[in-house]
């Protein structure tokens, strides 16, 4: 074999082709998020210690984990989601036992009102079903939270747990759920277009139906990132945390981030939110509490 294989691919014999570079769309965003924060999450060896768990992830994940459970139980009510919610509370990052309790009683009244609009009786297809497809450049893997089955059309659905209300611009934007998109298309051998946000703390539903030129143009935009990540990768194999192609990009996000203890530009930026600080006080300036590690694969 020749040479170390980058993170992302496999190791190559003399002569034969690039291989394909694997990447979940956490690692495709974390690298358009932040180079330096990709490089801490996904490169560096040691990883360096990331912060504790804050308090929007445990919300994030206590709900995913509710609504996948809720399936598999008997009775299939909005109050059995409830008590799933309670009873798999994760009570990490929030400022302290009181606050833990008042959100853990919040979130159980928005998943009981949410499922009061879901049809117990139509089973998905798939519940955190992993999702994946090749191109010529790309290997694409991930993990889809739902997807339906409505009447011959298969639909792609996203829960998300954040305070900031969605648009349908946000459903179109997307890049992981237009990829989950071709990803089932590629799977079931079936045409899937449309992907839906569900926000669950208000109910509201998110959608987007997509055509064949934007599911291309969405996985043109994979690739691109994977090439991106390939020709870093292969920088920080040669060069190490000297590579220069790992510059912290500044925002206001760098108050939110996990690495940010290593990071002295990103400290400068401004001082670290509190842990629980986004439950309180939301806005447009806060980390996607679903698209951690923990939530999406």
């Amino acid at each position: 074999m020749s040479g170390a294989p980058g993170p992302g691919e496999q190791g190559t014999f003399p002569g034969m082709p690039t291989p394909l570079y694997a990447a979940s769309p956490s690692r495709l965003l974390a690298w358009l998020d932040c180079p330096r924060r990709y490089r801490f999450a996904y490169l560096d060896r040691p990883r360096p210690p990331s912060r504790p768990q804050r308090a929007h992830t445990s919300v994030g994940v206590s709900t995913h984990n509710a609504l996948r459970d809720w399936w598999d139980s008997t009775p299939r009510t909005p109050q059995t989601g409830g008590r799933l919610v309670r009873e798999g509370w994760i009570g990490l990052g929030f400022r302290d036992e009181r606050q833990s309790e008042v959100w853990r009683e919040r979130v159980r009244e928005e998943v009981t009102a949410y499922l009061g609009g879901v049809d117990a009786s139509r089973v998905p297809i798939g519940i955190e079903r992993t999702a994946a497809f090749k191109t010529e450049k790309l290997a694409f893997f991930g993990r889809i939270d739902r997807l339906d089955d409505r009447g011959g059309e298969l639909v792609v659905v996203d829960y998300k747990t954040g305070r900031r209300p969605l648009t349908d611009e946000d459903a179109r934007t997307s890049l992981p759920l237009a990829l989950y998109a071709a990803a089932v298309w590629k799977m079931f051998r079936r045409r899937c277009m449309r992907v839906e946000l569900h926000h669950v703390p208000t109910g509201t539903v998110v959608s987007h139906t997509h055509s064949d030129d934007s599911l291309v143009a969405k996985v043109r935009e994979a690739e691109s990132i994977a090439a991106d990540l390939r020709r870093a990768d292969a920088e920080y194999a040669v060069s190490g945390t000297d590579a220069e192609c790992f510059p912290p990009r500044l925002s206001p996000l760098c108050r939110w981030c996990d690495y940010r203890a290593h990071c002295p530009p990103g400290q400068a930026v401004g001082p670290e939110h509190e842990s629980w600080a986004a439950l309180e006080a939301p806005s447009e300036s806060v980390p996607d509490p679903d698209r951690d590690e923990g939530v999406q694969a």
